[in-house]
């Protein structure tokens, strides 16, 4: 019997080019499945039609998520009903926001709301990003210079959270959140929008800016395949715990009341 040289599991997987891009805040909008698919992997409902824009619904109904990339200006509606805490709230993100910044905020939405008090300064002062009182505005502004988060209060009392970035060509996108929008939800994209760590592109998708730094690297498709995949089994992973713990929580039943003195019969 001869012997067979082993020659591995297969075929050898090529390698493909991607890119890391710094800061964030410029490297495009990235694959919209980075949000829409851990949205569903958490329970959300998708009624996206054919050739439509992209739509999503939370399990109770209480948000609603549009990506347009069709019409002007385009880009993300986030949309969510009044509650005991907020009247109804809207934000608005442009379409090259990057979706590792609107996944802060997406995600956000699948968790249990913290018991700690938000603050949506804190995460952008820990990375070291300049605040400054201008008037009846509060404005935070990276190290670089490339992006900001404002608060914005207008003559006749109205108020708005406003953030964006801009490279030399001009403005990049902006995003908007209306004042009644969950404080929780404002950090949790400010937190995203201060996070320096690259996040990656692939080649021929990264934008010609002299502001972005950019490091080549090789990555298999199937190295690729398991990042997303991993974060998908996260979210279903922790949707299953969610569910299981409240169908095991105990119900109690109310016992119906009787009147004071009335008297009790035996069947």
């Amino acid at each position: 019997m001869k012997k067979k040289q082993w020659r591995g599991w297969g075929p050898a997987e090529p390698a493909e080019q991607h890119y890391l891009v710094q800061p964030r805040t410029l490297a495009g909008s990235g694959d919209v499945r980075h949000v829409s698919a851990f949205l569903r992997a958490s329970g959300w409902r998708e009624h996206t039609r054919e050739g439509g824009p992209l739509i999503v619904e939370s399990p109770d109904r209480t948000v609603r998520i549009a990506y347009d990339p069709y019409s002007l200006p385009g880009g993300w509606t986030i949309e969510g009903a009044a509650d005991n805490l907020n009247g109804i709230w809207s934000a608005h993100l442009g379409r090259d926001v990057p979706v590792e910044i609107v996944a802060g905020l997406t995600d956000s939405l699948t968790l249990p709301r913290s018991a700690h008090a938000p603050n949506v300064w804190e995460p952008l002062e820990e990375q070291r990003w300049h605040t400054r009182a201008e008037g009846e505005h509060y404005t935070a502004t990276s190290p670089d210079g490339t992006a900001w988060m404002q608060y914005r209060q207008s003559p006749d009392g109205s108020a708005r959270w406003w953030s964006g970035a801009m490279d030399s060509r001009g403005t990049a996108w902006t995003a908007i959140f209306t004042p009644t929008t969950p404080m929780h939800l404002v950090q949790a994209f400010s937190t995203a929008l201060a996070n320096p760590d690259p996040v990656m592109r692939p080649r021929g998708r990264v934008p010609l800016s002299t502001q972005v730094r950019t490091w080549s690297v090789s990555v298999t498709p199937s190295q690729l395949n398991a990042w997303q995949q991993a974060r998908i089994t996260a979210a279903r992973a922790a949707t299953w715990a969610r569910n299981s713990a409240q169908s095991t929580r105990p119900r109690t039943r109310a016992r119906p009341s009787s009147p004071v003195g009335a008297a009790r019969t035996r069947r």
